[in-house]
């Protein structure tokens, strides 16, 4: 049960973040931004979390890049496409696929999931008290 509340407690600071990041960047938001932002921060969380400190950390970031990614890909899909929501479009990006992803947001989400990992580490630090994080780079 407090594994359930830690997760929730991350997932909703996770979903906030990202939805705060989404207003200064676009000027606007989403509330299906606050779902997949907080899965997506879950998942960046448990990077090191079943893994030793010893994971690098770039690995981290690609690996949560591609789990945005593909993620953002399905979500779109369903929001945008079948939905017919157009929460966002890609479609002007260049090596965009079905307007859902491209490559430069691709990149931008490993700098988002080095971010968000380490503040995820930071919050199971100072809250619940967990080891204090450090990191191998490389």
């Amino acid at each position: 049960m407090r594994t359930v509340i830690k997760n929730s407690i991350l997932g909703v600071i996770g979903g906030a973040v990202y939805v705060c990041l989404e207003m200064i960047w676009r000027g606007h938001s989403h509330w299906t931004m606050f779902l997949l932002g907080a899965v997506c921060f879950m998942y960046s969380g448990i990077q090191n979390e079943y893994t030793s400190w010893d994971k690098p950390l770039l690995l981290q970031s690609v690996q949560t890049a591609v789990f945005i990614t593909v993620n953002e890909f399905f979500a779109g899909m369903i929001i945008n496409r079948w939905l017919g929501w157009n929460v966002w479009d890609y479609s002007n990006q260049p090596f965009n696929i079905c307007g859902q992803i491209c490559l430069p947001f691709s990149i931008l989400w490993v700098l988002v999931g080095t971010a968000a990992i380490i503040l995820d580490d930071y919050l199971r630090y100072w809250i619940f008290g967990e080891e204090n994080p450090h990191y191998k780079l490389l």
